[in-house]
């Protein structure tokens, strides 16, 4: 693992009136590494995500990519620099095919202009790419069916898809496996497994469900009233008796120090 952090984030912080959701919190995320992202609700996880990509605009404290400011770029100059995001909610082009959205991203990461047609006559291999990427995520079946048809767990192996064609040095996920069935779910982290074997990515992870955490995470940081309470490795975070008592609400064993 480098010692240069690929991502960073610096005293990080955003208001809301009187409210601090998010509460000067630094860390450093280097490739090769999946970070787990976890805390009870409203610990500000998806706020801190908004922070980093962009979609919500800091009080105070900076987002740095390979060592460069990011402070004042919307969220399209952010993924443009090479973060990728991955929504609780669906973010898809609901009525375009599911070819359509995963061309348009490559398209994207092209950057080859925006004509949705015209570039596929002359470009054959962002098409052999667009189809690539579906079949990673065994959406090939489903090519020509229009996004908002699909059922929610197509719809989120949809978005994993675009957001693998936008190739990012770092990928966001926010709770990807969020109201998918029990047969849907490995599909997502087997993919999330592939994007981690890619020594040159970094990963972050917001996830509730505790075995995911604990079979992807290679670090864990846990927020609490949108400050950062523990960061470690995940069998010792996860023991912690502070973050059992505030995340998973048990109580601290007698004798054990908090």
């Amino acid at each position: 693992m480098s010692s240069t952090p690929v991502l960073e984030t610096r005293d990080l912080t955003i208001r809301f009136g009187g409210h601090v959701a998010v509460d000067a919190v630094s860390c450093a995320f280097h490739a090769g590494t999946l970070t787990a992202i976890v805390g009870p609700n409203g610990a500000g996880k998806t706020t801190y995500f908004n922070l980093i990509s962009g979609q919500l605009a800091a009080t105070a404290g900076d987002v740095l990519l390979d060592g460069v400011s990011l402070a004042g770029m919307p969220p399209s100059a952010r993924t443009r620099a090479g973060l990728g995001r991955a929504f609780q909610l669906t973010n898809l082009f609901p009525n375009l095919s599911v070819i359509e959205n995963v061309r348009l991203a490559v398209q994207a990461r092209a950057r080859v202009g925006l004509d949705l047609w015209q570039i596929w006559s002359r470009r054959r291999d962002l098409i052999a790419r667009a189809e690539h990427v579906l079949e990673r995520v065994a959406l090939q079946s489903r090519r020509d069916a229009v996004a908002a048809s699909l059922p929610h767990g197509d719809q989120r192996k949809l978005e994993v898809a675009m957001l693998l064609a936008l190739e990012p040095e770092v990928f966001m996920f926010d709770e990807p496996t969020a109201g998918m069935s029990v047969d849907e779910v490995p599909v997502i982290l087997d993919l999330i497994r592939g994007i981690k074997q890619d020594a040159s990515k970094t990963v972050l992870l917001v996830e509730h469900k505790m075995d995911v955490v604990r079979e992807l995470a290679d670090r864990i940081i846990v927020l609490h009233n949108g400050a950062l309470m523990a960061d470690g490795e995940p069998e010792a975070v996860i023991a912690s008796p502070v973050v059992q008592e505030a995340y998973l609400g048990m109580a601290p064993v007698a004798g054990e120090a908090t």
